[in-house]
């Protein structure tokens, strides 16, 4: 059975741009898309006095949403295969039982009714930091929704957290037939770069040596199975928030791991990952790992 990519949609003009994606991805990847509407709607039915039992207006005004949507999705392809649904329920809690049989969820940066300035929505973030499939938030530069620049950036992490990201990224490589730059950042501590001048790269270069060695060893098994994709493997001095951050500028998607504890209901994101949500130029596929 073939797993559909489930948007969330709020009709915001955010969630419209993540239809027009997600349509383009599933074409991509042969998918079928499902448009999911979830809203607390039913708390405003009311009955009228003759007893019987008033169509709510909140319900009118989703079904029109959501049939907007699916004639939006059906003029960028007709040949995706499009399904709609209507939830009345809270969205969050909706997208994360969507989760469990969706190739992915896709979702806008922000929804109806979000603070204006807010980065992220308070749905995206908390579907990209609790869901056990990988999310998508769409945001970013007309070039990075464009997939203009034909380049998928990875942010290697820890082999515990990272290796489904490995993979997710390479099939999204492939997909696209474009390059895939998997980026290690590394620093060097101040405290062990002091003392002898005449020393003072041997710390650093450790750490470089590290991170490539590191980047091998999480990419070299899944990179066999996709001998088409072009990898390049580099190794960056900083801070990794602020190099993927920057680095996404010239990328059309930013992929990251993100690990996953049973029975842990916080938000599981670490600082890259939430960085990136809020300020990456292109969309954010965040993939989790279970431990």
């Amino acid at each position: 059975m073939t797993l559909p990519l489930v948007v969330g949609i709020d009709g915001s003009d955010a969630s419209l741009l993540a239809v027009d994606w997600a349509v383009d991805e599933a074409a991509r990847h042969g998918l079928p898309l499902r448009l999911v509407h979830a809203s607390l709607w039913e708390r405003y039915e009311h009955v009228v006095p003759s007893g019987r039992l008033t169509r709510p207006t909140e319900r009118v005004l989703a079904e029109n949403l959501v049939a907007s949507a699916a004639e939006r999705a059906e003029k960028r392809n007709s040949e995706v295969k499009v399904a709609t649904d209507i939830v009345p329920e809270d969205a969050v809690d909706t997208l994360l039982r969507e989760a469990s049989h969706a190739f992915a969820l896709v979702v806008g940066s922000r929804g109806r009714g979000e603070l204006k300035g807010l980065l992220l929505g308070s749905v995206g973030l908390a579907v990209a930091a609790r869901a056990h499939c990988p999310v998508i938030v769409v945001r970013g530069d007309k070039a990075g929704l464009a997939g203009s620049h034909e380049r998928i950036l990875l942010g290697a992490g820890e082999p515990v957290s990272g290796a489904d990201a490995v993979r997710f990224a390479l099939r999204e490589a492939e997909a696209r037939g474009c390059t895939l730059d998997v980026v290690r950042a590394w620093r060097c501590p101040a405290h062990e770069s002091a003392g002898d001048p005449a020393l003072a790269d041997a710390p650093a270069r450790r750490h470089e040596e590290r991170a490539s060695a590191l980047l091998d060893d999480l990419l070299r098994d899944a990179v066999t199975d996709h001998p088409a994709v072009r990898v390049r493997r580099v190794t960056v001095e900083g801070p990794a928030h602020g190099v993927l951050v920057h680095r996404s500028a010239a990328a059309d998607l930013v992929v990251v791991g993100a690990r996953r504890r049973h029975g842990h209901l916080g938000l599981q994101l670490g600082r890259v990952s939430h960085t990136l949500l809020h300020h990456a130029a292109c969309p954010v596929a965040v993939v989790p790992q279970a431990v």
